[in-house]
C-alpha cells in the first residue's frame, strides 16, 4: 500500500504549502489516518477550519476530492447510486421493438454499467486515482444513512443486487465533519480516528490572518485575533468564525485601517456577528473594554 506522507513533519510543512496552518493534533492524526487507512471523524464548531481541512489535504497531496454534502433526507439514490431509469425506458422501448429479444435479454441489457450513476461515495471507491473523500457535517443526516456510510467504510465496498460486489480499485483518504449537532453512534465513532478542532488560539489565528489576507501588517493582525478572543468568550448565539475573522481582517486593509478604534469596531463589527443580540453584547464588550482592545490613533 502507497502512502501519501512520509511524516507528521511533512503533512505539517505540506499543508502550510498550501496555506493550512495545521498544529501537532490536526498534522499527527492525518498522518495516522493515511497509515491505518482509518477516516477521520473531524468535530468542533462552525466555521473552524474542518471542511477546509479535507480540502487542503486533497490539495497538499495532488488527490481529487469528492464531497458529500450530508442533509436531512439524504437517502442511497444520492449518496451511493441510482439508475438512469430514462435512458434504461428508451433502450427498452428500442429492445423491444426488436424481434425475438427476450426479457431476460433486455433487462441484462439495461443493468449495467452503462445506465449507472455513481454518487459521491460509489464514485469515491471506484476511482482509479487517488482521492480524498468528504462526507461533510454527517450529524445532519438519520441513522439509517449513518448506517450504509459505517458499512461502504468498514469494507471499501459497495453490493449492488445487479451487478455483485465492487470493491475499492484504491483506498480513499476519508474525512467526516460534524458540527456535534446529535450524538454520532458509537460503532461510527470506534471506525474513525477522532480529532477535534477548536477555534484557534490567538497567536495561531493572528499567524492565519497574516497569512491568508493580502497586505496587512502584523500590528494590525495582532489586534484583530485580540478583539475577535474577547468577543469569542462572551455568550452570544453564534461565535465568529475563522473565516468571517478573514472577512473582517479584509474590510479593515479595504478601508485603510492601520489600527482599529472603537468606531472602526463599531462600524465593521456586522461582518464578525450576525445576531443583533450578539452585536449589542460586543458594542457594551467595546465600550467597557476600550482601553484593552483600542489604541488612540496619533495626531
Amino acid at each position: 500500500m502507497t502512502h501519501r506522507f512520509d511524516s507528521v513533519d511533512a503533512v505539517r510543512e505540506g499543508l502550510r504549502e498550501v496555506n493550512y496552518l495545521a498544529d501537532d493534533s490536526i498534522a499527527g492524526v492525518a498522518f495516522l489516518a493515511d497509515r491505518l487507512a482509518k477516516p477521520i471523524l473531524v468535530e468542533g464548531p462552525a466555521g473552524t477550519g474542518k471542511t477546509q481541512l479535507a480540502k487542503s489535504v486533497a490539495e497538499m497531496s495532488g488527490a481529487r476530492l469528492i464531497r458529500l454534502q450530508c442533509y436531512e433526507g439524504l437517502d442511497e439514490a444520492k449518496a451511493l447510486y441510482e439508475w438512469n431509469y430514462k435512458k434504461q425506458l428508451l433502450r427498452i422501448q428500442v429492445e423491444r421493438g426488436e424481434q425475438d429479444v427476450s426479457w431476460a435479454e433486455v433487462k441484462d441489457d439495461i443493468f449495467s454499467d452503462e445506465f449507472l450513476l455513481p454518487r459521491p461515495l460509489l464514485e469515491a471507491i471506484t476511482a482509479p486515482d487517488p482521492v480524498v473523500l468528504l462526507i461533510d457535517e454527517i450529524d445532519r443526516v438519520e441513522l439509517e444513512t449513518e448506517a450504509l456510510l459505517l458499512e461502504i467504510l468498514s469494507d471499501y465496498q459497495v453490493s449492488i443486487p445487479e451487478l455483485g460486489t465492487i470493491e475499492a480499485k484504491q483506498i480513499p483518504m476519508v474525512f467526516l465533519t460534524s458540527n456535534n449537532t446529535r450524538e454520532l453512534s458509537e460503532a461510527l465513532k470506534r471506525r474513525c480516528l477522532f480529532l477535534h478542532i477548536d477555534y484557534p488560539s490567538m497567536e495561531r489565528e493572528k499567524e492565519i490572518v497574516l497569512t491568508k489576507v493580502p497586505d496587512i501588517n502584523e500590528k494590525l493582525a495582532d489586534q484583530v485575533s485580540r478583539i475577535v478572543r474577547s468577543i469569542r468568550q462572551l455568550e452570544l448565539k453564534k461565535a465568529p468564525s475563522v473565516s468571517e475573522t478573514l472577512d473582517w481582517a479584509r474590510t479593515l486593509v479595504i478601508l485603510g485601517i492601520e489600527n482599529i478604534t472603537e468606531k472602526d469596531a463599531l462600524d465593521t463589527v456586522h461582518i464578525l456577528l450576525k445576531y443583533r443580540s450578539d452585536i449589542e453584547k460586543a458594542i457594551k464588550e467595546f465600550s467597557s473594554n476600550s482601553a484593552a482592545h483600542f489604541e488612540a490613533k496619533p495626531a
